[in-house]
Parts: C-alpha cells; structure tokens; sequence
C-alpha cells in the first residue's frame, strides 16, 4: 500500500472512529432514503433498486437489495458489536459485574418499560380511539387488530449506541468520562438483550442439521482464528457459511456476526501487543460505521406512505413508538438506578448522583439501527411496518434534540464547576507560605492578611528563643 492510500485509510479510520461524524453520516442517508421513496420523480427508482433481486445459487437466498442490506451487510455491524461484547466480557466494563451492576441493570429495566408503555398505549387506541372496540386505524384508514399490532412490543426496547454517543461528543464536552463509561456500559448490555430478543422471538426456525452447520462453523472458526498465522481465506469462507447456515436454519442471519465475533479471542497472544477482537473491531469499524450502517439506513427508512400528512403524526403506533422511546427508556433507566443504589446494595461511580444521569438517560430513547431491525421483523404488513419505522424515526429524533439540549446545559454546569474548583485551588496555591524554620520544620501557612503573617513571625521568634 503506497503512503498516499496508507493516509486515505488512516483518514477514513478517524472519520469512522468520530461518533459524532459517523452519526451525522448514517442520520443523513436515513433522511434521504425516506425523501427519495416518496418523492414522485424518484419513488418508482427507489422501489424498483430495493427489489432488485440476487440470489445465491443452489440456495434458497433470493434477495432484494433492500433485505440484503438488512440481512447481509449489516451483518458486518453485528460482527464489530460481537467483538465488542467479547472484548468487554474479557477485559473490559463488563468482567467486573459488580462494578458494572448499576449499568447493567439499568439497561434491563430500560428494555422492560417501553414495551409496558407502547402496549398500554396500543390498548388505549383500540379502546377509545376511532373505529371498532378491539381494533386501531392508522394513517392510511387500513384497520388492524390490537393482537397485529401488539407484534411491536420490542421495537422502542433497543438503544443505538452510535447515535447516543455521537450526541453525548457533540453537546456534552465538559461531562466527566463516567457518564460516558456508564452510558456505554448500558448500551453494550442493550445491544446484548437485543440480540437475545431478535433470536428467540423473531426466529422460525428450521431442519436441525442447520444448526449442525452453524455448530460445526463455530468450532471451526474458534481454532482458526487462534492460530498464530490466521489463514484469513478460510476464516472469511468460514464466516460466509455461518451466515448461510443462520439464513437456512431460520435464525435472523445477522447474528452469525454475533457468534463469531464472541468467539474471537480477547487476549494478546503470541506476544501481539493488543488482542485480536480488539484489533479485528478496529478494522472493520470503517465498514460498519461508513458502508453497513448507512446503507441500511437508506433502505430502512425508505419506506413509500401512500400519502405524508398529519395523520401519520397521530398514528397509533407511531404515537406508541414515539412515547415508549422518549419516555420509557429513561423512566426505565432512572427508576432501575434509584432502587438499585437506594434500595439494593449496589452504588453509583465515584462522584455521581442518579440524576447526573437523566439528560444520558434521554439519549438512550435514540432507537435507530436495531429498532429499524426489528420493526421490519415485527410486521409483516408493509404499512404497518412503515408507520412503525416512521415512528422509530421520529421517536429517536425527539430523544436526541431533547438529550442534546439538557446534556448541555448538564455540561456548562459541570464546566463551570470545574472552573470554580480550578481557581479556588489556584487561590489557595497563591495565598500560600512556605518557611523552613531553623531546626528543620516545614511551615506552610495559607495567608490571609496581616494577622497570618503575625502568627508566621510570632512563631519564627518562638522557635529561635527555644534554640538560644
């Protein structure tokens, strides 16, 4: 690789590594797939390339681009959120579950409460709002039944990391790196419920001798990849048959990046200065953050609605996506944190205080990647579906304007507590007075005018009387 491709990547690399750039990235080809499936100039173009068919042959894998960057390329994030996991489990925030407890829990109860939330609110439409007793009308007029569209409990359970993080660079600079901690910590254990959800409720699965395959995968991978030189072709082919195998048994395919990622190791060996899983995150980090995600994002949310009006705006499961995001995931977080520190045995980081964590909390309402995921698992209706992932959208954009604003105002305060305590060091370092008396004894007076510099005298003509 010559200098000038060696510095194209290194530029890409920390493109990739910003969370606030990446971010910005993926929320932009969300925003545009959504322009350009309902623009009527470009509606038609954008349908006919998500339905563009490829298959694989002698398999039963025949995909639109669409469900391919669903099902194939975001496999590539899971694969970086596997590693990631590994890595945490191993040596990072999570080996320590009782210094990880509060977080930990934290994210368990930020996953139960929203869908207490958007059930209640689902029940509340289809028992007083307009049409039939039992049933709810969204925007389009079509009527569905309150058990169809309950099929969306686990949308608004999941947190986008990325999101959330690029939010927490962006408004809350002056914020102690605790929070940041206490927040990842969260969104990795979030991250694993959601995987656990989207493999034991949005799997149907198939003939067992798949999951033969994906065992026999599995054991090859975990010896591959220990080997002092990793045969990278075999391991990629590996990789590949995982995902076959995943697609054919009927589990989500994506979580084969999950399960080869958790079977990398995360210890240096060989004398590496740096473990594998944390190398191997790294560089695919670039692939997930500028390729997988923002592909997927383009095609998740460009979803055509026969009409955009107001009344997509008071759809009942928008409306219940939006609530359960903004609302349940930080009255989940908080409510967890108060009993476990309060009630339960378990205490906050050094120097924090539950409510330090709200403004964090309101950023863990963004959605995005998994919730787009798993909105497109829930509903087979491709309306419904729509509505659900308008309302992801809409929901984690609430979250995040919200978040932004109290994390800085969160962060001014932290700054200027920061600068108070500064100068008041600074203050007491310059009123400081230093005297070595005649046998030896350090004095250190903090002077505060006249009467300190008598007390400092008086005692100078004590000792010298002592030693005549």
């Amino acid at each position: 690789m010559s200098s000038k491709q060696r510095g194209l990547w290194a530029s890409i690399r920390r493109v990739a590594a910003s969370d606030r750039i990446s971010g910005l990235i993926m929320l932009g080809f969300a925003l545009l797939g959504l322009l350009l499936a309902n623009i009527p100039g470009t509606a038609h173009w954008f349908e006919e390339l998500s339905h563009f068919h490829l298959g694989i042959p002698g398999t039963n894998i025949d995909m639109g681009i669409g469900h391919w960057a669903q099902d194939g390329l975001l496999t590539i994030f899971f694969l970086v959120v596997g590693l990631d996991l590994r890595q945490e489990l191993t040596t990072g925030s999570l080996a320590n579950p009782k210094a990880a407890a509060v977080p930990m829990l934290c994210a368990v109860g930020g996953m139960l409460v929203p869908p207490i939330l958007f059930i209640t609110v689902i029940s509340l439409f289809s028992n007083f709002g307009a049409g039939d007793p039992g049933s709810l009308i969204i925007a389009n007029g079509s009527t569905f039944s309150f058990a169809q569209t309950a099929h969306g409990w686990a949308i608004p359970t999941a947190t986008d990391i990325a999101f959330s993080l690029a939010v927490l660079a962006l408004f809350a600079k002056a914020l102690p790196g605790s929070i940041r901690a206490f927040l990842m910590t969260l969104a990795t254990v979030d991250d694993l419920l959601a995987i656990i959800l989207i493999a034991v409720f949005f799997s149907s699965l198939n003939a067992w001798y798949w999951f033969v395959g994906i065992a026999v995968c599995a054991v090859a991978w975990y010896f591959l990849v220990r080997l002092k030189k990793v045969p990278w072709f075999g391991v990629a082919v590996i990789g590949i048959l995982a995902w076959v195998m995943m697609y054919e048994a009927g589990v989500h395919p994506t979580l084969a990046g999950v399960l080869v990622g958790l079977l990398t190791p995360a210890r240096a060996m060989y004398g590496e200065r740096s473990p594998r899983a944390e190398r191997y995150a790294q560089k695919l980090q670039p692939f997930s953050a500028l390729l997988a995600l923002p592909i997927f994002a383009f095609f998740a949310t460009g979803v055509h609605f026969d009409s955009i009006t107001p009344m997509l705006l008071v759809s009942p499961v928008v409306i219940a996506i939006i609530i359960a995001l903004f609302v349940g995931k930080p009255l989940g977080i908080m409510i967890t944190a108060w009993l476990s520190t309060h009630l339960g045995p378990f205490s906050m980081p050094k120097g924090l205080r539950v409510r330090d964590m709200f403004p964090a909390s309101v950023a863990c309402g963004i959605g995005f990647t998994v919730s787009f995921l798993i909105a497109s698992l829930a509903y087979s209706n491709e309306e419904l579906s729509a509505e659900a992932r308008f309302g992801v959208l809409l929901g984690s954009l609430v979250a995040a304007a919200v978040a932004a604003v109290l994390l800085s105002r969160q962060s001014k305060r932290f700054a200027a507590l920061k600068a108070s305590d500064s100068s008041q060091l600074q203050y007491e370092r310059s009123h400081e007075d230093v005297q070595t008396l005649q046998d030896g004894t350090v004095v250190i007076l903090q002077t505060m005018g006249e009467d300190a510099a008598k007390e400092l005298s008086e005692l100078k003509d004590d000792t010298d009387d002592r030693h005549e």
